[in-house]
């Protein structure tokens, strides 16, 4: 489907590709992907520094805007104009999948009001690469993305303690271990952690145990403490 990206809705309105890209590994990206992010007019981008890394590795020179949490409606209202103009778009994060937490929802439910057609173009995920490795059941399980960073910390962990079914979540460097310590005063001594860290990349390390050996663990090797962790509690 070479002419995918110049395919028209009725409208005459352009398409808006929400493409996953690399978690770490440059390579975990797809033929289709690459391909998209070639053929659209521009790629809006969490950080155009970070996104220019990966469109220079496969030499794609397609224009890039930026895109992020701290962007307003109306960086929203100029892409969907835009696209609504005929130009079509590839969203993307700083790595994997857009709208699974950052702020892509927003520009979607923005386009699907606007009648303009949204495609999923998949790949890389923290989010399924650490459910992959887990060998645990995971047919069911909860996803809480990252927990605040101060106000209502408490009750994250808290409410995380209740759920029956295996719990992911993401965290950062400077906060994991303090928030894992938080956890266990809130009574997860009971519960097993499998924690990912630095996924796909050259030290990808899979740390499983009960919470107090994970603490330990990375106590006694603070030089780990690096990179984004994604977490499964059960």
């Amino acid at each position: 489907m070479k002419n995918e990206v110049h395919t028209l809705n009725s409208n005459d309105s352009g398409i808006i590709y929400i493409v996953a890209t690399p978690i770490g590994n440059m390579e975990d990206v797809t033929f289709r992907a690459i391909r998209i992010l070639g053929e659209v007019d521009f790629v809006a981008c969490e950080d155009t520094r970070t996104t220019k890394k990966l469109l220079n590795h496969y030499n794609i020179n397609t224009k890039t805007i930026s895109y992020h949490q701290h962007s307003g409606l109306q960086k929203i209202e100029k892409i969907v104009q835009d696209v609504l103009g005929g130009k079509s778009v590839a969203v993307v994060t700083d790595a994997g999948t857009p709208g699974i937490s950052d702020p892509g929802n927003l520009l979607v439910n923005n386009a699907i009001k606007e009648g303009i057609k949204v495609v999923s173009v998949p790949g890389a995920s923290a989010l399924s690469s650490i459910i992959s490795v887990s060998g645990i059941d995971m047919q069911k399980f909860v996803f809480l993305a990252f927990p605040p960073h101060k106000k209502g910390r408490n009750k994250f962990f808290q409410e995380l303690l209740d759920y029956k079914y295996p719990v992911v979540y993401y965290d950062s460097p400077y906060r994991v271990l303090k928030n894992l310590e938080i956890f266990r005063k809130l009574g997860g001594d009971n519960k097993q952690i499998i924690v990912g860290r630095e996924l796909t990349k050259m030290f990808e390390e899979v740390i499983r145990g009960n919470i107090k050996e994970v603490i330990q663990y990375f106590s006694d090797n603070k030089d780990k403490v690096r990179g984004e962790f994604s977490l499964i509690v059960y």
